[in-house]
């Protein structure tokens, strides 16, 4: 700070007192700052270091042959499935609470031991007016239905745009920040940004990893789109290429040659030219690209195309990975969208982390990714298996203010503290009035009572029992219990004991939009039915299949009336109402018509796997522990050390042995597995399903396998 006069001193003074801003002449004098600087309103140089234990929700493997057992660097069990070394991590959620507990928590060890992420890869959102619904087909007859982004994602997207400039700057700079400390000390991170934001781009990485650190601005040009008409049309993206410490980045240019173009020199010639003395001769694998990359946007009709908001070409992201990394590094997405950066880097054998906070992200990545070691697999290559984590009930304690490091005792006290808040927050949303005098019941929405469950545990059948004994005992006939989670195989066998007791049951998600106030004001927070699964198992001898027989939604997006109202004469539109899936067309004369296009159960169904040994593999996470200090034979202060210990959930990680799901391809889903060979014995099957939307239920059943 500079030394001021006495003058200059009682200037600023003056300006205090009376409250008002300081000329800007003395914010230089007062501070010392960079000769160059982005400011923006809300700058901070805190950082999130939130640690939230991440949750294996499924683990996916396509199982081997003979041949690829042999050449895998990983151990594999007899089924053929991998056993040890890295699984690859597709991870659902807010990515800055998952850069925080990545960079902060134990996962951060193994991912050293992996040599560290070497390259990162991220296309944030930077279009202000972007649209991010999603076509999807439905019924034999090809007809599509817009999926809007759901209440979270457009909350994050306006998080992101809401205030402008600011807003966008200050998501970004936080992430890029905990996205630097996970590089390894040679690795790089590529941005992926578009006219509207490259310039705030360029200054935001200059500040984050130095000027210096620039390595290539990069222009990735193409022809596909609309052309302009009073305008030159804009054609091309700007990829930022910074690496963490200039001089000590990868680089391998022999992965990424490109054939000689021209008509002179020594590109064209074999001889090469001789410049001061020395002949140049041009390589045989040809040139190092120069930096701006001539590659196709995916055409519509192309196999790649998975119709995802987007959704960048394989080839461009390919060489930024074959370029940046080689095979076995680590790489990383945070903005994964279709899983483009994973599906090629499972191609080019690297290891991977992605993540996203769509949970329809998650789902498309998933299926590609089967894909991918299908493929892998057929082609005789490597692969290997991935997992699905997320931050479940540890981000809802975190929404809620619950520190999940305490102890239990001082955990359950800051629970009881927060359960008021907490109910009346999932009052509100769900637009009930609360209520008292009631053991199980929180409030009351028109003739219906309304129960709430725990924050960091499902509803189990206990629970609901307590409900319909105060409804019995109350003369209670209409109740809805809404919970984060329920017990797997609640409904819908609960709700036919209900009724049997003379009560209408509904048991309902709540979704995590509650968390965010402007969703639940504007009344945007949608609390769907829980679905059900019904199955039937088949046996011969050792062997048992699965055949679905039922799944019923209860899905509402909005009033088929409502729909009829806007809609324009001479067209059409698809809206969802009681778990079906409608196509009203109003014709030139404003009469309309209704056609339902889910006709089956099955129309709802995307995708459908199962654990054939349920109950196999438990979900472990680690918690960091307070340690109590004994100096002198006394105890002292208890503090936190940065060690942390194993601890069962309670739950089991889906290990997915067999699936079926549509893809742009083939649009049919079987609806009975294969047989598999099991030990005779007493053994639990689950039976993941997930719709359309991306919403998965699943369903645990127990067998008896006779064998032989």
């Amino acid at each position: 700070m500079v030394k001021l006069n006495a003058a200059e001193i009682k200037y600023i003074t003056r300006y205090l007192e009376a409250g008002k801003d300081l000329p800007e002449q003395y914010r230089f004098l007062l501070f010392e700052e960079r000769q160059v600087e982005l400011l923006w309103n809300g700058k901070t140089d805190i950082v999130c270091d939130i640690v939230l234990p991440f949750q294996v929700i499924e683990q996916i493997d396509e199982p081997r042959s003979e041949i690829q057992k042999a050449i895998v660097d990983y151990s594999v069990d007899k089924r053929g499935r991998q056993k040890s070394g890295w699984t690859n991590k597709l991870i659902w959620g807010d990515n800055k609470l998952i850069l925080s507990s990545l960079k902060n928590g134990p996962l951060r060890d193994e991912i050293k031991k992996q040599g560290g992420i070497k390259l990162i890869y991220i296309d944030p959102p930077f279009d202000v007016g972007a649209d991010f619904s999603i076509k999807i087909e439905v019924g034999d007859n090809n007809d599509e239905f817009t999926k809007e982004a759901n209440a979270l994602e457009e909350l994050a997207y306006r998080d992101t745009w809401g205030k402008g400039q600011d807003s966008f700057i200050s998501m970004i700079y936080e992430r890029l920040k905990l996205m630097k400390d996970l590089l390894a000390d040679d690795g790089s991170i590529y941005i992926h940004c578009d006219y509207r934001v490259v310039g705030y781009m360029r200054l935001i990485l200059d500040e984050v990893f130095g000027k210096n650190n620039l390595v290539n601005e990069i222009i990735w040009c193409y022809r596909q789109g609309g052309r302009a008409i009073d305008t030159y049309s804009r054609k091309h993206d700007t990829i930022l290429w910074f690496t963490k410490n200039q001089g000590n980045h990868l680089f391998y240019a022999d992965n990424i040659r490109v054939p000689y173009e021209g008509t002179g020199g020594y590109q064209t010639s074999g001889k090469g030219v001789t410049i001061n003395g020395k002949i140049y001769k041009p390589n045989e694998l040809g040139k190092i690209p120069e930096d701006w990359w001539d590659i196709a946007a995916i055409p519509p009709m192309s196999a790649e195309r998975i119709e995802y908001p987007t959704q960048k070409p394989e080839e461009l992201i390919s060489r930024i990975i074959s370029g940046g990394s080689k095979e076995g590094d680590l790489v990383a997405d945070f903005f994964m969208g279709s899983g483009t950066t994973l599906a090629v880097a499972e191609k080019l054998g690297r290891k991977w982390i992605g993540s996203d906070l769509g949970k329809f992200s998650i789902h498309t990545t998933r299926k590609r990714m089967i894909d991918v070691q299908r493929q892998l697999k057929k082609e005789g290559k490597k692969y290997r298996s991935f997992e699905i984590l997320n931050i479940g009930k540890y981000e809802r304690q975190h929404y809620v203010g619950v520190n999940p490091n305490l102890r239990d005792e001082e955990r359950r006290k800051q629970l009881q503290q927060k359960e008021k808040e907490f109910e009346e927050m999932i009052l509100r949303a769900y637009s009930a009035q609360p209520v008292d005098n009631f053991k199980t019941f929180s409030g009351k929405k028109n003739n219906r009572l309304v129960a709430i469950g725990p924050i960091d545990l499902p509803v189990s059948r206990l629970f609901v029992e307590e409900v319909i004994k105060e409804s019995v005992d109350k003369k209670i006939t209409k109740v809805d219990i809404l919970a984060f989670e329920f017990e797997m195989g609640l409904s819908p066998n609960i709700q036919e004991e209900a009724k049997e007791k003379g009560i209408e049951l509904a048991l309902k998600y709540i979704p995590r939009e509650v968390f965010d106030k402007r969703a639940v004001e504007k009344n945007q927070v949608v609390f769907y039915d829980v679905s059900y699964v019904e199955v039937k198992p088949h046996y011969k001898s050792d062997n048992v299949a699965i055949e679905l027989t039922d799944f019923s939604v209860f899905y509402n997006q909005d009033t088929i009336k409502h729909f009829e109202e806007s809609l324009k004469n001479g067209s059409t539109k698809i809206a969802v109402e009681n778990g079906k899936i409608i196509k009203i067309i109003k014709d030139k004369e404003g009469i309309t018509q209704r056609e339902i296009l889910t006709k089956n159960w099955a129309d709802w169904i995307d995708y459908w796997a199962i654990d054939f040994n349920y109950e196999k593999k438990k979900e472990i996470i680690h918690i960091e522990k307070e340690k109590e200090i004994i100096k002198d034979g006394k105890l002292h202060v208890k503090d936190y050390q940065s060690e942390y210990i194993e601890e069962w959930t309670g739950g089991y990680i889906f290990e997915n042995d067999w699936q079926s799901f549509r893809t742009k391809k083939n649009k049919t889903i079987e609806l009975i597995s294969i047989y598999k060979k099991c030990e005779p014995g007493k053994r639990k099957i689950a039976i993941k399903v997930v719709d359309i939307f991306g919403n998965d239920t699943m369903k645990v059943i127990e067998v008896n396998i006779k064998g032989e």
